[in-house]
């Protein structure tokens, strides 16, 4: 169940009426909070596009924030196999922990990850900056898994099927071929009149995406899982 898909007869509120809730930040799958959700709980959230609890010490209903000014927007809710536990995904507009930490499962006294233009601006009312909203990279998952997928397709019915049925050259040609166009865009924006940005910015945005596309193919064609690549560039961001 996707969004506002899910009714409340499709979870399974047990005796207490409540089942458990993990939030979840899904541009880098940060899990933020577990609370629970009743089904007055989960109609709010539904309709009100911030996400709304059980307060089980106040034995009320409780919209996340209503305090801090912390509100978690709604991007998508999902029950468990079971029923009985929600996966709740967010935009979190500031520290989601009352210990003005991003996660409650962050150690007492972690700063809130906050880009440098936006620490300067935006507090909130406990004087937490507003972090900056995530860049969307969990959805190259789909990317890879799509490529993954069309490694047994026709390659008369699939681009990416015939790049990876060409060996290594197809895709390695189409990697140099998209990092020199590239560069070609990069440098048109950046000598680019202030009016015509939006259209070398855009156009630099298509180039950068072929990139990124040939090079999971290139990728999947080498057997090279892009786990491999995170690592080594969690390695290098350790040193």
């Amino acid at each position: 169940m996707i969004g506002k898909q899910l009714l409340a007869q499709d979870v399974a509120w047990g005796r207490s009426g409540l089942v458990p809730a993990v939030v979840q930040d899904p541009s880098d799958g940060r899990v933020l909070m577990v609370a629970y959700v009743d089904e007055e709980a989960l109609a709010a959230t539904l309709a009100t596009g911030e996400v709304h609890f059980h307060s089980r010490s106040r034995d009320r209903l409780w919209r996340k924030g209503e305090t801090s000014g912390n509100v978690l927007r709604l991007v998508d809710v999902a029950v468990d196999c079971d029923g009985d536990a929600l996966l709740i995904q967010v935009h979190p507009t500031g520290p989601t922990c009352h210990r003005n930490t991003r996660s409650c499962f962050d150690p007492a006294g972690t700063e809130p990850t906050v880009a440098p233009a936006i620490s300067e601006i935006g507090a909130t009312e406990r004087g937490a900056a507003t972090p900056p909203p995530g860049q969307g990279f969990d959805w190259l998952e789909t990317l890879w898994a799509t490529i993954d997928a069309r490694a047994a397709a026709d390659p008369a019915a699939s681009y990416t099927a015939r790049l990876l049925a060409s060996g290594v050259d197809g895709p390695a040609r189409k990697v140099a071929e998209e990092a020199t166009e590239v560069l070609m865009a990069a440098k048109d924006d950046a000598t680019a009149a202030s009016d015509s940005r939006p259209v070398t910015r855009d156009a630099l945005a298509g180039e950068v995406a072929d990139l990124l596309y040939h090079t999971l193919v290139l990728l999947r064609e080498r057997g090279l899982p892009p786990a491999a690549v995170i690592a080594r560039l969690r390695e290098r961001h350790k040193a």
